[in-house]
């Protein structure tokens, strides 16, 4: 009977913890609800677009082994006097397949704010090629925003991160 117990509760502890939670998507859902903005009544304003690699997956050993990353999109406000305008986040596979848009509205990040968009590390959607493409406004003068992706995975005492950086292509 304790060994029932035992492997049942064993089993119950494994099913629970590599569940993947999905807290991260009720925050941003309800920080992108915070931040939304209408801009169409701002005008002068100068458009971009951004484009930032982030690998979910990465090769290990071979073409045929991966390893799951957590990613973080982190999306900064160089500006220390300007508000800036994310108008979109879309977040495409390896094969350029749209997999989501993260916020409905713009949101506006306040000067020198950052935020962030969490891939989780069983969301291997995107594979070991997406990317992200952000669409923004700022004013004239102020500084572009900053779009970094941060990737990491622990696994015992072994630690793998990097980072990429957007490249502006409008």
């Amino acid at each position: 009977m304790l060994r029932f117990f035992n492997y049942a509760l064993l089993s119950f502890v494994c099913l629970v913890s590599c569940k993947e939670s999905t807290d991260h998507v009720k925050y941003h859902a309800e920080n992108w609800n915070k931040r939304s903005i209408d801009i169409n009544l701002k005008d002068s304003l100068e458009s971009g677009k951004t484009y930032l690699s982030i690998y979910s997956q990465i090769y290990s050993m071979s073409q045929h082994k991966t390893h799951n990353l957590t990613a973080m999109a982190s999306l900064r406000n160089t500006s220390d006097t300007d508000t800036i305008y994310v108008l979109s986040a879309k977040y495409y596979d390896a094969h350029g397949k749209l997999i989501r848009t993260y916020f409905d509205k713009s949101i506006y990040l306040a000067p020198m704010e950052t935020t962030e968009i969490i891939i989780g590390e069983l969301d291997i959607e995107g594979g070991t090629g997406s990317n992200f493409i952000f669409e923004w406004k700022k004013h004239k003068d102020a500084s572009e925003p900053l779009f970094e992706g941060i990737m990491n995975s622990t696994l015992g005492q072994q630690g793998l991160s990097f980072t990429t950086t957007g490249k502006r292509i409008n």
